[in-house]
């Protein structure tokens, strides 16, 4: 059976242009995430690890749909093996059931991986020269409901700080960043 898995970034973003592909390619079980590829913890890349069975090939538009690094991808690919599925990837025209399909596979990972952290050194670079220029100022923080009187009955002794991080919903590191802040030894 051919099994497609589609995956865009954002909930906003269009899966078409993927949908129509596994149609072309006869695939007849589509599984869709909609969310970022930075790890592999996506529901319906998890149901289609689960789903698929010996003899089944799992088709993609391009290995950054599956997976955005080498190491996440060979992992997935070992799992694939593992159970007797193939992978083919289209726009690579790579297929796991040939010794050169594998071998490509690992170097067009590598390729996927350098191209992502080059995206991400451009934009830390970016939000660099935007915070030189006064243009960027980070997200701002979210106020939580009685923050305050939360933190003052903390400071006073009245709860515990575990209390008041359950209380405002916030980790220990955001409870204590937030608690700086209002002392003034942080920057919002």
């Amino acid at each position: 059976m051919k099994v497609g898995y589609v995956r865009v970034s954002t909930v906003g973003q269009n899966t078409a242009r993927q949908e129509v592909l596994m149609q072309e390619l006869g695939v007849e079980r589509v599984f869709i995430d909609r969310q970022s590829g930075k790890d592999t913890s996506r529901p319906e890349l998890q149901r289609l690890l689960e789903f698929v069975r010996e003899g089944d090939t799992v088709v993609v538009e391009s290995i950054s749909r599956f997976a955005r690094c080498t190491k996440d991808l060979l992992e997935l690919i070992e799992q694939l093996t593992a159970k007797g599925v193939e992978f083919i990837s289209k726009k690579e025209a790579l297929d796991t059931s040939t010794p050169s399909g594998r071998f490509v596979l690992t170097i067009f990972g590598a390729v996927a991986q350098l191209e992502r952290e080059y995206l991400l050194q451009r934009q830390k670079e970016g939000i660099a020269i935007a915070k030189q220029e006064g243009k960027y100022k980070g997200r701002k923080p979210l106020e939580r409901a009685g923050q305050d009187t939360v933190i003052a009955s903390w400071r006073s002794g009245e709860m515990t700080a575990v209390e008041a991080m359950q209380c405002l919903q916030m980790s220990k590191t955001t409870f204590y960043r937030r608690v700086n802040q209002i002392e003034g030894r942080e920057r919002p």
